[in-house]
């Protein structure tokens, strides 16, 4: 497998199934920003809930390769054989990726158990294999990587630009990078010690910042 974040932003994602599993897809992609299409007879009640909160459309009926009509993605998450290989065929048909509930070997992807902080997300993958132990390790780390490293992220990403235009070579940026990213910060940002990340900050970078970190990263989400 070849691990790959995409962005589906705005883009047309559909799920063919209306239970358990198919309402987790439905999450992660209303999450990441997909228009989201569901096919299925029923729904279960996660699945209505997004339904009336009009995240969602939903098309009340048997599945038909039509439904595919613009699609970015497909997720067959149905309870039938015969149905999640008529998703698959007709998915192929039009190049489409298509991921498979219970069938690793139908997979074009597979859908990563992720821990997200902020905007970092870490993704835990078996090829398929077993994703109970993905989900174990996802759960692992949970207790390891906090709400700090959502706030690393921010702020890495507020002061990048101070960085990257100062007159020195990429290869002194990394080293900046390097000597700012000590394994001190993320203590001090799990106890929100602001005056001692700031200054740790504006020591690497050799000047001051010029406004408080926290403002900063607010101003930057």
């Amino acid at each position: 497998m070849y691990p790959v974040s995409l962005d589906i932003e705005g883009k047309l994602c559909v799920v063919v199934g209306g239970g358990t599993v198919a309402a987790r897809k439905v999450r992660g992609l209303i999450a990441a920003g997909g228009r989201v299409r569901i096919v299925s007879p029923v729904l279960n009640e996660l699945m209505h809930a997004s339904v009336q909160e009009g995240s969602v459309e939903w098309r009340p009926k048997k599945f038909e390769a039509q439904d595919l009509d613009g699609a970015f993605l497909v997720f067959a998450a149905t309870d039938s054989p015969v149905i999640q290989e008529a998703i698959v065929a007709a998915a192929h048909a039009r190049k489409l990726l298509v991921n498979v509930a219970d069938g690793p070997d139908q997979c074009d992807f597979q859908v990563p158990a992720v821990l997200r902080r902020g905007d970092l997300s870490i993704s835990i993958a078996t090829g398929g294999k077993t994703p109970a132990v993905a989900a174990l390790v996802r759960r692992q780390l949970e207790r390891v990587v906090g709400e700090e490293y959502a706030l690393l992220t921010a702020l890495v990403g507020a002061i990048r630009q101070e960085i990257t235009g100062l007159a020195i070579s990429d290869g002194e940026k990394k080293i900046l990078f390097q000597k700012m990213l000590q394994e001190d910060i993320v203590t001090w940002l799990r106890e929100r010690q602001w005056h001692r990340v700031q200054s740790h900050i504006e020591a690497v970078i050799g000047r001051p910042l010029g406004r408080d970190l926290e403002v900063l990263i607010k101003e930057n989400p």
